[in-house]
């Protein structure tokens, strides 16, 4: 990192030497009075006096925009550490100190240290960061520079140690707060008479969990302070610098955070198990907790009716699902004070692979199986199955398809008496064909509510099939459980864990990584990728052909189910692309279901070399207002370019496996198409003389005009990789990487590696940074995409203990960074990942890479990543706890004598929220037009002319099955002493359905438009020869080694905005 810190390094030499001249009374601790924990930090004692809290200077005159936005967060960064300063003295003055005083003392002083651990070190670490940010912010107006003093404080090793003992101790801490509240009473009044005190009336606990907090906020400022700074400021690489470290501290911090958290919940659970084998279990290093939440258990009766519904605390271990009745215990008093633990008394507890999720409409495939029985209603502990007569089983809502039918057989029925109706010669009160008409509309509308409860039923209710004890003759009988979740997204991150848990037990996940920790232990994170499944790329045959690359094509699929879109693999198809005597195959594989499966193949004539996926170009909204967008016809949509041997591009529509090719055209000179990338506006493709061809978009079209083909020269030799940025596009030939930019063409070169013979042939781009691989070696080099400079440099065999020694003998043949990992394939079949930041900063390599213990026989030939986002529709369904099982009658009435067979069954009719209207119906009915307008408009008798099964395209207004909500409650204020569910919870950088998911729950039946909507599944793929197990004892066979084979890692859902 020496290259790194060039341009901060005479900053970092400053920071020092004035802390040094400043702070001129540093002491190590000798006293008698402290503990061997405290021995080896700084006692710091600063003076306010003799160094006063930096204080911005007026602002001058003629400062730019930026500049001055750059001086608010500037100001925001001062003011925000101030405060942080002021709470954690406070803790120490207001609460530490007099609870130590001899005359006062109300604990033992061995119970009071562990409550404060690591406090006053935190406190003198940003003592020492506020001195040096004093002086940044005197010569804040000469030099504008902030990155490098954060680089210089917070790098240290002692700042991570002291945060992560803290972190590490939070929960104990709690935990003595409360015990100390209930056995002192004493304790407890004290902490009453000190928040009644303060000013802003903020808890012990409010204030002893800001240093959690404290890096997250860093984050923001220094987010915000970034995209103020212009690309050629001093202060900008620094700055992105400074996002890293803070990056990677708040990932180590939080991660501890979520194991000490895990830990106390498994701890908690296991005290409250009466089974002596279940509690031993849990006791167990091998237990991981994955998910737990608090959700509604509905149990059903058999005519559909709520019989109870009450809450529960649901675990998901990594072997194991367990049920918890929650029991909150403790003095009132103490809940506002510090958070309170419930305690735990299970009600069930189930293997993991005997948990089958079934979804409204499965209920016959499980009959068939079965897995259900009719003496399932006598279940072991407590459950929601329920069984109707004929042994048929509802899963609940209960009654759904049942009463669906009855709606329309009265549908069928009010038809036919209407039409008896209007065969009537005399006129009577009440009887004729307007009311019958009015009794259909009726009748049709409710049949569309139950068909959205029906569609609905899916996307806030788990359905668990849990094994129960046998039947008398033995037969397995499980029986149902109904939990609601407080939102669509939870219950899609409770399918999507539960499956990945479930593919961690399998024997190639067991273990999966080699990761090697800090304490010399080798033990896979859960959270690793996970080896779904390894499917052949080609039927057996001698030879096989060689696979040269892959590509995502991302096709939405509207029919997937909930649950299979919870599972599935990214939606869409994967390209293959392979080839053998100068012929080439492009293979398409399904990603609609947990494993691929091939659905058609393309046969070119010549070698295929390279594969981009190009999207459509859609004009913004400010372009199509001013009238830039010229008219289109028909658009092409997005394509997929496929460059061959023989010079050859081909455009193909991405449209599912109807692609058909729609372009052919020939690069200069027929010279052999090496790669291709695009951008908006242009296609470049790197050729195999050291040129790159630029092709431009034809005017309102998404195809590329070939006449306006320019050149680059960019060497003699062939371009290996492209990748392109922004506004440029970067070409590598040799050891030199060219920058062109976009409209003019300019060219800027620059060396990569010392060594001629090692020719960059990968590059791949994460925040500022590039990390590219070459054809020698097994080193990776670290480049920032704006100065250029070369930043860091890493070398793959000292990485994992599977790969041989030497430069010679590992090559990098693969690269690919896909969701904070940088994966790196080499040439003898081993996969390496390496953890990098997924912010603005610069992607530096700081932690230990993973080796996947599943590898190829082979080189890896490509690794691929595919993302795709679960439909909107499917996530548009807002459920609340309260009233989510409660049906309201209809509102007006209309149904009238109708309605009431319809709604036969009670409460069971709505089963849940499912009459409440979801959103995407709402859309849907929303374009039709005025409902009276057409009511008045049709002839008598219309409606009754065909059967109505289906009321999707029905105009009029939709019965409404629940009450106006009123505005959601107003959330606490941010000052208020009471304790959210967030409070103690570290903010987590990884975009993960669990972080917002546990958080506070919205009041109303509807949010906001800060609702994160967006539910991401993601994969990536390898290619190579064969499969083997590294450090596996039998050997692969040969048929195994020469097989084409994908591998396929599937990663957990990610929440995006």
């Amino acid at each position: 990192m020496k290259e790194a810190r060039n341009g901060t390094k005479d900053r970092l030499e400053k920071t020092k030497l004035a802390m040094l001249r400043k702070v001129s009374f540093l002491q190590r601790k000798d006293s008698v009075g402290e503990t061997e924990d405290d021995a080896g930090y700084l006692d710091v004692t600063v003076s306010d006096l003799k160094h006063p809290p930096p204080q911005l200077s007026p602002m001058p005159e003629g400062l730019s925009c930026l500049q001055i936005v750059r001086r608010h967060i500037l100001g925001s960064i001062v003011q925000s550490e101030r405060s942080y300063l002021d709470s954690l003295k406070r803790i120490l003055q207001e609460y530490q100190k007099p609870l130590l005083e001899p005359e006062t003392r109300i604990l033992s002083p061995k119970k009071i240290r562990p409550i404060f651990y690591r406090l006053r070190e935190i406190l003198q670490c940003h003592s020492m960061f506020q001195i040096a940010l004093a002086s940044r912010v005197a010569e804040w107006d000469t030099s504008e520079k902030i990155g490098d003093l954060f680089v210089a404080s917070f790098s240290k090793s002692m700042v991570l140690d002291v945060y992560s003992e803290y972190v590490n101790n939070f929960t104990n801490a709690m935990a003595l707060i409360k015990k100390a509240c209930i056995s002192k009473p004493a304790f407890l009044e004290f902490l009453k008479k000190k928040q009644a005190s303060s000013p802003d009336r903020i808890t012990l606990y409010g204030l002893m969990v800001k240093p959690i907090q404290r890096f997250p906020q860093f984050i923001l400022l220094l987010q915000d302070m970034l995209k103020n700074t212009p690309r050629a400021h001093p202060d900008r690489l620094p700055l992105q610098l400074a996002l890293t470290e803070l990056e990677s501290l708040a990932d180590r911090l939080n991660e501890q955070k979520r194991l000490a958290d895990q830990q106390a919940e498994i701890h908690q659970l296991a005290r409250s198990v009466g089974d002596r084998h279940l509690s031993k279990l849990l006791s167990s290093d091998q237990r991981q907790l994955i998910q737990c939440e608090v959700l509604i258990e509905t149990v059903y009766g058999d005519k559909g009716q709520v019989l109870k519904s009450k809450e529960r605390k649901v675990f998901l271990l990594n072997d194991t699902l367990i049920c918890a009745n929650i029991n909150l215990k403790g003095p009132p008093d103490i809940s506002s004070l510090v958070p309170v633990g419930p305690k735990y008394s299970v009600k069930w507890s189930a293997p993991l692979l005997q948990v089958q999720v079934v979804e409204v409409g499965q209920e016959s495939f499980q009959n068939k199986d079965g897995l259900l029985q009719h003496g399932a209603v006598k279940r072991l502990h407590s459950s929601s199955s329920s069984v109707a007569p004929a042994g048929r089983v509802f899963l609940g809502p209960p009654r759904l398809y049942q009463q669906l039918e009855e709606l329309q057989h009265d549908l069928g029925v009010v038809e036919e008496v209407t039409l008896l109706v209007g065969t009537l010669h005399g006129a009577y009160q009440n009887l004729n064909t307007t009311v019958g008409q009015d009794w259909c509309l009726a009748l049709q509308r409710l049949i569309r509510i139950k068909e959205d409860e029906i569609q609905s039923a899916n996307k806030c209710r788990l359905r668990l099939s849990v094994p129960g004890k046998p039947d008398k003759s033995g037969r397995p009988v499980s029986f149902m459980v109904v939990l609601n979740t407080p939102n669509p997204l939870s219950k899609v991150s409770w399918v999507n864990r539960l499956h990945l848990a479930k593919i961690s037990q399998r024997e190639e996940n067991l273990p999966g990584w080699d990761h090697a920790e800090d304490d010399g232990k080798t033990k896979a994170p859960f959270w690793c990728p996970l080896l779904a499944c390894r499917v052949p790329v080609l039927s057996p045959r001698t030879p096989q052909p060689k696979l040269e690359t892959a590509l995502h094509n991302p096709v939405h699929c509207a029919l997937l189910g909930f649950s299979a879109a919870s599972t599935s693999l990214p939606q869409g198809y994967l390209w293959v692309a392979s080839g053998e005597d100068g012929h080439g195959q492009v293979e398409m594989f399904s990603l609609n279901r947990s494993t691929p499966r091939a659905v058609k193949s393309i046969q070119l004539g010549a070698l295929v070399l390279c594969l981009e996926y190009v999207t459509e170009d859609i004009p913004s909204a400010e372009e199509e207002e001013e009238g830039e967008v010229p008219e289109v016809q028909a658009r092409i949509g997005n394509t997929i370019c496929i460059g061959l041997q023989d010079g050859s591009i081909l455009v193909f529509g991405s449209v599912g496996t109807a692609a058909q090719c729609l372009l052919t055209f020939s690069s200069p000179e027929g010279c052999p198409v090496r790669c291709l990338k695009h951008s908006s506006s242009f296609l470049f493709a790197g050729l195999d003389n050291g040129r790159v061809a630029v092709y431009q978009r034809k005017s309102g079209e998404g195809l590329w005009e070939v006449e306006s083909c320019r050149l680059v020269t960019v060497g003699c030799e062939p371009i290996r990789a492209l990748l392109t940025l922004e506004d440029s596009v970067w070409a590598s030939c040799t050891n030199h990487v060219t920058v062109i930019q976009g409209e003019s063409l300019h060219t800027q070169s620059f060396e990569a590696h010392p060594d001629p013979g090692a020719s960059v042939s990968h590059m791949v781009r994460a925040g500022g940074g590039v990390w590219m691989a070459f054809s020698l070696g097994s080193s990776l080099r670290l480049f920032h995409t704006e100065t250029l400079d070369h930043l860091q440099e890493i070398n793959i065999s000292a990485r994992s203990a599977y790969l041989a020694p030497g430069h010679g003998s590992v090559r990098v043949t693969s690269l690919l960074i896909c969701q904070g990992l940088l994966w790196v394939g080499t040439s003898q079949g081993v996969i390496v990942t390496l953890p990098m930041p997924k912010l603005e900063g610069i992607p530096k390599i700081t932690g230990k890479g993973m080796t996947s213990l599943n590898a190829h026989c082979g080189p890896v030939d490509f690794l691929v990543a595919t993302s795709s986002t679960v439909s909107p529709d499917l996530l548009k369904r807002d459920s609340v706890y309260d009233g989510s099982d409660r049906v309201s009658d209809p509102a007006g009435g209309e149904a009238g004598g109708g309605g009431g067979g319809g709604r036969g069954g009670g409460g069971g009719g709505g089963g849940g929220g499912g009459v409440e209207r979801s959103d995407s119906s709402q859309d849907s009915v929303s374009q039709q037009p005025d409902s009276s307008a057409q009511r008045e408009a049709k002839p008598k008798g219309v409606l009754l002319q065909y059967r109505l099964h289906s009321t999707a395209q029905l105009p009029g207004k939709l019965l409404t099955a629940t009450p106006d909500q009123g505005p959601p409650p107003a959330a606490p204020p941010l000052d208020s002493p009471e304790h959210c569910p967030e409070d103690g919870s570290i903010y987590e950088l990884s975009d993960d359905p669990e972080v917002w998911v546990r958080g506070r729950p919205g009041g109303g039946a509807k949010e906001g438009p800060t609702r994160r909507d967006n539910v991401t599944s993601a994969a990536v793929f390898s290619g190579g020869r064969g499969f083997r197990r590294l450090g596996a004892g039998p050997a692969v066979s040969h048929d195994d080694a020469s097989q084409s084979t994908l591998m396929v890692w599937q990663l957990p859902l990610i929440l995006g905005q």
